[in-house]
């Protein structure tokens, strides 16, 4: 059949001509796409079978040895801390523009508008505004740069987690730092690659989601303990002397090692080796990292170790516990600030009610042993190797909730930062729009935001990969551009 001419001369297409050109279309698309991916192909790391952990190199040379992310759980207001808008002042009290059509709410109908509840002022050379929430880390913004176009895919705290901490809201996916440690192994024979340090109250909501290692080889997942609640079932029996425990090992390897030259290739059998050997060698120096006694007077002072409240000096002992494991070559630690909680949420940032009753008691649990962790970094001179990046699941409306003095959930629009190696000082990239609801300029993902940590860390995130059920898996799946305007 001949396709019908239009008194223009033009040739249109009826519909079976149509659907078989755009079928062509169709093909040639993804042929094409086939053809990009089969130029650039996948990495996967070549892991021994004997140390899966050894020390790999990256994809080119990497800004970042090492990566710290503090993660403060339970969603961060970005309003009251970061991302000033004078906007609220303005307008508070005042319905929100098209609150109707615009509010993606979580737990129901919000009312007005509220200004910042804590006050923001210009710091350091830059000027930038900081509110007071985190006088400490204000008083260093010439030092971070921050993104504050940030945006999630969920409006709900264990996705939203499950997203920062993995790339996907599903359950079942390994990691940033699974990742990193696949990638790059290990520079620290005695201790793992990967740590996790939960809060002193808890775990986050999605718990160990957030340091699983998913579908990579078991080897790689975060091993988490902090500073009072040490690995279990870690230390040597009272009536084990350490001559004994030293034969003992030395024939268990001996056996593991005949047993694995069955099997090469099985990795699981050699995940499962290496972890076991590991715990061997971490029953001496886990003990001597969490041993905090041979720390100055004035350092365990500048963190708040000797603060009266428990909660925030147990978060100083895990902040100066993180510094000590990333000086011993820890490839990636993730210090947590806040805990799920049931009913108020008191336990994290999850500001529902009254928020600023909340975040006064969180605030300065978090802020002084945050800061004191990067001061000290720089005066080891870790700072010039290490990438610090701080990060919430998602931010907060700029309205209040009705009927309570807080605010809902917000993935539309939100703030995270980063600081040390391979960024730019003093920096602010993208922005919400004038009340903080949604990312309006230089819009970012969490993608995104991986993306460039693995690219500092001298990954390519579109390259780094690992076969799972037939796909090839990345962290930032088929997303993702690495934030090329903030890298120093």
């Amino acid at each position: 059949m001949t396709a019908p001419l239009s008194s223009h001369g033009l040739g249109l297409l009826d519909r079976r001509h149509f659907l078989s050109s755009a079928a062509g279309l169709g093909l040639a698309s993804l042929l094409g796409s086939r053809a990009t991916q089969a130029s650039t192909p996948p990495i996967r790391p070549v892991i021994e079978a004997t140390n899966p952990l050894h020390a790999r190199a990256p994809h080119y040379p990497a800004k970042a040895k090492r990566v710290l992310v503090l993660f403060c759980s339970g969603a961060v207001s970005h309003l009251d801390s970061w991302d000033w808008k004078p906007e609220l002042l303005r307008m508070d009290g005042k319905p929100m523009p098209g609150a109707k059509e615009n509010f993606l709410t979580f737990q129901g109908e919000n009312g007005n508008l509220v200004r910042p509840l804590y006050e923001f002022k210009p710091r350091g050379q830059t000027g930038k505004m900081v509110s007071d929430l985190f006088p400490h880390l204000a008083s260093m913004t010439d030092d971070l740069t921050f993104i504050h176009s940030m945006t999630a895919k969920s409006n709900t705290h264990g996705p939203a987690e499950n997203q920062m901490s993995t790339g996907f809201i599903f359950d079942g996916f390994p990691s940033l730092g699974s990742w990193v440690s696949y990638a790059l192994g290990s520079e620290a024979d005695n201790l793992p690659a990967y740590v996790a340090i939960p809060d002193p109250r808890g775990v986050p909501q999605a718990g160990v989601n957030n340091w699983g290692n998913g579908f990579l080889p078991a080897v790689f997942q975060g091993t988490a303990f902090n500073s009072s609640r040490p690995i279990y079932n870690l230390a040597r029996p009272n009536n084990v002397s350490v001559a004994s425990d030293l034969a003992s090992r030395d024939v268990l390897k001996f056996l593991n090692d005949k047993h694995l030259e069955q099997f090469p290739g099985d990795t699981e059998l050699a995940a499962r080796i290496a972890s076991y050997e590991l715990a061997a060698k971490m029953q001496l120096s886990v003990p001597e990292v969490s041993d905090l006694s041979k720390e100055s007077t004035t350092t365990l002072k500048a963190y708040g170790v000797d603060d009266p409240n428990p909660i925030k000096s147990g978060f100083a002992k895990n902040c100066l516990l993180a510094r000590r494991l990333l000086e011993r070559g820890v490839r990636c630690v993730k210090l947590y600030n806040g805990a799920y909680a049931m009913g108020e949420g008191i336990g994290n940032w999850d500001g529902h009610k009254k928020l600023k009753e909340q975040y006064d008691k969180h605030a300065p649990i978090f802020d002084q042993p945050a800061a004191a962790l990067i001061r000290d970094l720089r005066q080891r001179g870790l700072l010039e190797d290490t990438l610090v990046v701080w990060c919430t699941e998602f931010g907060r409306m700029p309205t209040f909730q009705k009927g309570a003095s807080g605010r809902d959930h917000n993935p539309q629009g939100f703030t995270v930062w980063m600081t040390g190696a391979g960024v730019k000082p003093g920096i602010s990239y993208g922005s919400t729009d004038a009340l903080g609801h949604k990312a309006a300029e230089n819009v970012t993902t969490i993608y995104d935001f991986h993306a460039t940590i693995l690219h500092l860390m001298g990954l390519d995130h579109e390259r780094l990969s690992y076969y799972h059920n037939g796909i090839d898996r990345r962290l930032t799946d088929v997303h993702g551009h690495v934030i090329r305007d903030i890298l120093a």
